[in-house]
């Protein structure tokens, strides 16, 4: 039998790498929620700790803020929300919606540099957050109080210049304000190799399509509960988001502390009831590691944002679906589901085939497809693509003309990703074809992170490269040659300095001062060599610090401790002194840490006192504090 997937082509040859997905289906996405409130009023809609609201006092609330916004903001206007999971985010969400505006997440930390940056290159109507962070336009501007549970201090800031608009639009200071294009639902940032965030554009009709997918794919509906986790700036967080506010289910808030540590997340699956849950790829391979509680009612795992490097266990209870999508293509372009119980064999799982409504081609260099079995770059066409960026010169670029013989899309996505379609037409990931990197589940461009250090007067140039994290995923290492020969410089600093221009995942792990950049042929900076000389300076390092290391770490668990952490975050020169975060620890990092410390010490410690120790001595003293056996203190 022949499937959608797989039928003939107009004008190409049988056997080539394309796929199409099944017919998609058009779902509306807000008139679902209105509609869900009206048919289940006292239905819980959001759970966030001791706090509950209805659907219908949701609704409420969401038309309190867009009555607060309405005037002050209009349709297309962009509405940047700089605010964590909570209800004022949920309900903002709903509320600039329902105003017709363009929704843009930002998260509550994106940095105040970084913030300031994207203020300036976007100006956006409105942002909504705590004043304090915010960029000095709208720090500055003019501030209306948002009225929601747990929102105290949170207000819409309007950029002064907003208010002295002419009638061609253009502020104060002559910058033409930026429109999102007709039909846009929302806006996320992606990385960018000149330095600034990309802005792309996704349609109203391209989220609801999705959700209807995703609903169906789960069973979703009244009665469930589903996970609100993934970072606010992360574009699964609106799959998340709207779709169990879509089909009558409840959305929880997940507590801070289980997005670091796998044993306190499953623990809060099992006791807030969650039946369908989304996790970062980098969070759920440590959840996949552990042995399964028998007890859990989730019933459907959705993973996505990088490599997916094992599959299930047989004791796992829930179906796992491994989702691969670029933001440029609406969160979820293929998935390859695993039911519980199955033998889905060893290694990486693939990706799977599109979802409804998408074609994907691997191609050549010229755009062609490729016989099934080669490797070549990953394009996407289809219901799900992206309107575009908010830049019509980075759209002409990467949104390109479909070959001319593909059905059903005049256009597709250039991922830059390299896969392979194997004869069954299901793809199978293998890298990424040009210098971007996945860091923690996020794109990085490392041009950007090399930007934003350049930027300091003292660093004169800068390369960024990635390795392999001891830990799985990528690691970025960062080399600065001062701009004045001889005058100090210090590393930790400009570090320091470039976080506020970054997303956390793009701080690199480490940074070394050099003189100069070896070059290559063509006269490029040798990235390769950079490494080969980190690893000797490493070595080095080792070979320097081993002495007072040892005399430095004056018990066994200390020095199991950096040990583990040396494994973790691939330093070799590490000292009890040294602080988790500052040395490179990341969220995902701490997770793997818990886990080694459990196991290692029968110590089962939590995030938030593992991160509120200053330094790894003083993280070795809580696990001896904690130790079966221990005493009393």
């Amino acid at each position: 039998m022949t499937t959608i997937q797989d039928r003939p082509l107009p004008g190409l040859l049988p056997g080539l790498s394309v796929a199409y997905g099944r017919p998609h289906r058009d779902g509306a996405v807000l008139d679902l929620f209105t509609s869900w409130a009206r048919r289940t009023p006292d239905a819980p809609a959001l759970i966030d700790g001791g706090l509950t609201l209805s659907y219908a006092e949701l609704d409420r609330l969401a038309d309190a803020i867009a009555g607060q916004l309405a005037g002050r903001v209009r349709p297309g206007d962009l509405v940047g929300l700089c605010l964590d999971h909570s209800a004022a985010l949920v309900a903002a969400t709903l509320a600039v919606a329902r105003i017709g505006a363009v929704h843009l997440p930002l998260g509550p930390r994106p940095g105040e540099r970084r913030l300031r940056a994207v203020a300036e290159q976007l100006r956006p109507a409105c942002l909504i957050g705590n004043p304090a962070l915010l960029p000095p336009a709208h720090r500055d501007g003019r501030h209306h109080p948002l009225t929601a549970p747990g929102a105290t201090g949170i207000v819409a800031a309007f950029a002064e210049s907003a208010f002295a608009e002419s009638a061609d639009g253009a502020g104060a200071g002559g910058a033409e304000a930026v429109r999102a294009p007709r039909g846009t639902q929302y806006t996320v940032l992606t990385s960018g190799s000149t330095g600034l965030p990309k802005a792309v554009a996704v349609g109203q009709t391209a989220l609801g399509a999705l959700l209807t997918w995703y609903r169906e794919l789960t069973g979703l509906g009244p009665g469930d509960r589903h996970s609100l986790l993934i970072g606010v700036s992360f574009d699964p967080h609106l799959m998340e988001l709207w779709a169990a506010l879509t089909s009558g289910a409840a959305l929880c808030v997940a507590p801070e502390a289980v997005r670091w540590d796998p044993a306190a997340l499953t623990d809060w699956w099992r006791t807030a009831g969650i039946t369908v849950g989304v996790l970062p790829t980098p969070l759920a391979e440590p959840v996949l590691d552990r042995p399964w509680p028998a007890d859990l009612p989730l019933r459907h795992l959705t993973v996505g944002g990088d490599r997916l490097r094992r599959t299930p266990g047989p004791d796992v209870t829930a179906t796992v679906h491994n989702a691969y999508g670029p933001a440029e293509a609406t969160v979820t372009t293929t998935v390859h589901s695993m039911a519980p119980g199955a033998e889905h064999g060893a290694g990486a799982p693939p990706i799977g085939r599109p979802v409804p409504g998408a074609i994907v081609l691997v191609t050549d260099e010229s755009g062609r497809p490729l016989p099934r079995g080669e490797a070549g770059e990953l394009r996407i066409g289809g219901q799900g693509l992206a309107i575009g960026y908010l830049d019509a010169a980075l759209t002409a670029e990467r949104f390109v003309c479909a070959p001319d013989d593909l059905d059903g899309t005049d256009r597709v996505y250039r991922t830059g990703d390299r896969v392979l379609m194997r004869a069954d037409g299901v793809l199978e990931f293998l890298g990424r074809l040009d210098d971007q990197v996945k860091v923690s589940g996020v794109r990085i461009e490392p041009a950007e992170v090399e930007a934003a250090l350049e930027r300091d007067p003292r660093v004169r140039r800068a390369a960024v490269v990635a390795r392999p994290a001891p830990v799985g995923g990528a690691q970025l290492l960062a080399f600065a040659q001062p701009a004045t020969e001889g005058a100090p410089v210090d590393g930790a600093e400009l570090l320091a300095a470039v976080r506020p221009w970054l997303p956390e995942q793009a701080v690199p792990s480490l940074l070394r001062l050099v003189d100069g950049f070896p070059l290559d042929a063509n006269g490029k900076i040798d990235r390769a060599a950079l490494l080969k000389a980190e690893e000797a300076e490493a070595q080095q390092d080792a070979e320097r610090s081993a002495g007072p290391v040892a005399d430095g770490a004056a018990t066994p668990t200390e020095r199991t401790l950096l040990r583990i952490c040396a494994g973790l975050l691939g330093r070799t020169d590490l000292d009890p002194s040294d602080n988790f975060l500052d040395a490179g620890g990341t969220s995902v990092t701490a997770a793997r840490l818990l886990a080694a410390l459990e196991e290692e010490f029968e110590v089962r410690l939590r995030a938030p006192a593992l991160l509120r120790q200053p330094d790894l001595r003083a993280v070795a003293r809580l696990v001896d504090e904690r130790r079966p056996g221990a005493a009393a203190g």
